[in-house]
């Protein structure tokens, strides 16, 4: 627990130094060491980060040296080591969070529910929004 608090002021105090900087007109942030903090925190080793994306642990040394880290990177990261990095990089992730909470939305109301099911669904949804369509057009008409 006290650890767990320690690393979420540490995060609080990068992200803070960042405002700071950014305000000043100084440069952005090193992205690279921003992340290399957040996953020395994790529980999950480098090696075994390095293997679930797929990369070697060299690739993943070196985007801890880079400036400026891929957003398709950080969110793959984000997904392994189950951390939400749009307190880091609010900017860069903002699309990813749009299209994970249309999922969560399709999910939560049984949208998605198989194949045939969805099809249906959205047909019926297609053929009613035609019905008041030509509803309409009718109504302007007269």
């Amino acid at each position: 627990m006290q650890a767990e608090n320690n690393s979420k002021e540490d995060i609080s105090s990068i992200v803070l130094q960042t405002k700071k900087a950014t305000s000043a007109g100084q440069t952005l942030r090193h992205e690279g060491h921003m992340v290399e903090r957040i996953i020395r925190r994790n529980r999950m080793g480098i090696s075994e980060i390095a293997r679930k994306m797929n990369v070697s642990r060299r690739t993943l040394y070196n985007w801890f040296e880079s400036d400026c880290i891929s957003t398709e990177n950080i969110h793959k990261l984000a997904q392994i080591i189950d951390h939400d990095f749009s307190v880091e990089f609010p900017n860069k992730l903002r699309i990813y969070h749009e299209i994970d909470s249309i999922k969560s939305l399709l999910e939560n109301k049984n949208l998605d529910r198989g194949d045939n099911e969805s099809v249906y669904y959205w047909m019926d949804r297609y053929i009613k929004l035609l019905e008041n369509f030509n509803e309409i057009l009718q109504g302007n008409q007269h």
